[in-house]
């Protein structure tokens, strides 16, 4: 029973895009709607 259900859970699945960014979620950088978010120390002393 269980394997069919996650047979057919499967079918909806996606892959997950910007894995490329998990070395930067590892580190702590905040993102807002997919963006990443500079700290507030580093955007005023630019």
């Amino acid at each position: 029973m269980v394997f069919t259900l996650v047979r057919a859970a499967s079918k909806k699945w996606r892959k997950l895009n910007g894995r490329n960014q998990l070395p930067r979620v590892i580190e702590g950088v905040t993102f807002t709607d997919g963006v990443a978010q500079a700290d507030a120390n580093e955007s005023r002393a630019a």
